[in-house]
C-alpha cells in the first residue's frame, strides 16, 4: 500500500490536483476564467517535472550500465586474463623471431603504465559509486573509459596488423579470435551506452568512435622450429614496433 501511494505521489498527483481543484471549482462555483489558469499551470508544472524524472531514470539506467561495462572490461581485458591482448601478445615469445620479442618487450613495459591507470580508474569508480557521487563525474568516467579503450585498442591494432604479416601459431590466433569476439560485444555495448548518454547527458563523444576488430584468419601453420618452448626472461627496456 505504501509502495502504491508512492508511486501515485511520483507520478499520479498532477492528475489528481487536477481532478480536485476542477471538481472544488464545480462545487464551490469558482470563475472559470480563475480557474482554468491554475489548471493550466499545474498541468504544466506536471508535465515538466515528469520529463525530468524521466531523463534522470534514463541517466540512472545509463549510468549503471557504464559502471558495469568499466567493470567487465577490467575483468575479461586486463591483468592476467586469458583474454587480455597483453596475455596473447606475451605468447609470441614462443616464436623463434628476436624482433618479435623486442616489441613484445616494449608492450611489457607499457602494459604496467596501463595496469597501473586502470586500476586506479576503477578505485576511483567504486569510491565514488559508494559516495554516490559517481554522476556527478560522469562525463569524466565516461571520458576516460572511452580514453582507456582508445588506447587498448591501439595494442590490438598493432598485434592484428603484425600477424598478418609474420607467420604465427594457430593457437595464437585462435586464441585472438577468441578474444575479438568478446571485444566486439563490449565493443557495440560500448556504442550502445554512449548513443544512450549523449541523448540524456549532451556528450561529445561519439558511438563510432569505439571501434571493432576483425578476425585473423590462419594461413599455414609455424613450423616447430620456429617455435620455443622455453619463454625467455622479460625485461623493462623497449623495442620498436615490428613492420
Amino acid at each position: 500500500m505504501v509502495r502504491v501511494f508512492g508511486i501515485i505521489v511520483t507520478w499520479g498527483w498532477c492528475p489528481i490536483l487536477i481532478t480536485v481543484l476542477a471538481l472544488l471549482g464545480v462545487i464551490y462555483q469558482w470563475p472559470m476564467e480563475l480557474v482554468a489558469p491554475v489548471l493550466g499551470v499545474v498541468l504544466v508544472i506536471g508535465l515538466v517535472v515528469a520529463v525530468i524524472s524521466a531523463r534522470e531514470q534514463h541517466l540512472e539506467r545509463s549510468s549503471q550500465r557504464l559502471k558495469q561495462l568499466a567493470g567487465y572490461f577490467n575483468r575479461r581485458f586486463m591483468g592476467s586474463s586469458s583474454l587480455s591482448i597483453f596475455t596473447i601478445i606475451d605468447t609470441l615469445y614462443n616464436v623463434d623471431n628476436p624482433q618479435l620479442w623486442d616489441w613484445a618487450r616494449a608492450c611489457d613495459m607499457s602494459q604496467r603504465v596501463f595496469n597501473t591507470w586502470y586500476n586506479s580508474f576503477i578505485d576511483r569508480l567504486e569510491s565514488d559509486t559508494r559516495t554516490g557521487r559517481f554522476s556527478i563525474y560522469l562525463r569524466i568516467y565516461l571520458n576516460e573509459l572511452w580514453s582507456a579503450n582508445n588506447l587498448y585498442y591501439e595494442f590490438v591494432e598493432q598485434f592484428h596488423d603484425i600477424a598478418e604479416k609474420v607467420e604465427i601459431p594457430v593457437s595464437i590466433i585462435d586464441q585472438f579470435n577468441r578474444f575479438v569476439m568478446e571485444y566486439n560485444t563490449f565493443a557495440s555495448s560500448f556504442q550502445d551506452t554512449i548513443a544512450e548518454l549523449k541523448r540524456v547527458a549532451r556528450t561529445e563523444i561519439e558511438p563510432p568512435s569505439v571501434k571493432t576488430v576483425s578476425e585473423l584468419v590462419a594461413t599455414k601453420p609455424v613450423p616447430k622450429s620456429q617455435e620455443r618452448e622455453v619463454k625467455p626472461s622479460r625485461t623493462t627496456h623497449g623495442g620498436g614496433y615490428y613492420m
